[in-house]
C-alpha cells in the first residue's frame, strides 16, 4: 500500500520517512499521554493508587503525570475507596470543575459497588456512578497497583479511538 503500514502514521519513503495521519489522530495522541490526574483517594484504595505512583510502578512514564492538586487542571479523576453520603456534592463539583474532555475511574470494589459496607448502612454510596459518569472500573479489594496501571492504560486506548469532532 504505498509504503503505508496499516495503523501507523509513518510513510516509508525512499530516503526517509515522512509522517502522515489526521489531525484527529495526533490530537487524541497528545490527550492520551498527557492525562493529568485527579486523585480522589477515600480509604484503603488510595493507598494502592499512591503506590502506583510511586518510584516501583511509576505511573508517569505511562503517560499519566503527577496529581494535580486543581480540578480545573484534569482530565481524569479517580476515585478510590468507599464513598459516603456526605461526599457526594464534593464529588459532583469537583467532577463539574473539570474541563471536557474529562474522565471518571473507580477503583476498588466499594467505588464501583459499595463494597461490603452497602448492606447494614444507609449512609454508603452503591458506587460512584450514581453521582458522576464512569468511563473505567478496576475491581478489587484493593486492587494491585497493576490493575490500576491496566486500566489507565485501558482508557489511553479508549481515548485514541475517540471522535474530535461533536
Amino acid at each position: 500500500m504505498n509504503g503505508v503500514e496499516p495503523g501507523s502514521l509513518v510513510l516509508r519513503m525512499p530516503g526517509g520517512n515522512v509522517l502522515v495521519g489526521s489531525l484527529e489522530t495526533a490530537v487524541n495522541a497528545a490527550r492520551s499521554n498527557s492525562l493529568w490526574t485527579l486523585t480522589f483517594g477515600l480509604a484503603c484504595c488510595a493507598i494502592e493508587m499512591m503506590a502506583a505512583g510511586a518510584s516501583t510502578y511509576d505511573w508517569a512514564r505511562f503517560g499519566f503525570e503527577i496529581p494535580s492538586a486543581s480540578p480545573r487542571r484534569s482530565d481524569m479523576m479517580i476515585v478510590a475507596g468507599t464513598v459516603v453520603r456526605k461526599m457526594v456534592p464534593v464529588i459532583r463539583t469537583l467532577y463539574e470543575q473539570m474541563p471536557d474532555p474529562k474522565y471518571v475511574v473507580a477503583m476498588g470494589g466499594c467505588a464501583i459497588a459499595g463494597g461490603p459496607y452497602t448492606y447494614d448502612s444507609y449512609t454508603i454510596v452503591r458506587g460512584v456512578s450514581e453521582i458522576v459518569p464512569v468511563d473505567i472500573y478496576i475491581p478489587g479489594c484493593p486492587p494491585r497497583p497493576e490493575a490500576l496501571l491496566h486500566g489507565l492504560m485501558t482508557l489511553q486506548e479508549r481515548i485514541r479511538g475517540q471522535t474530535v469532532r461533536k
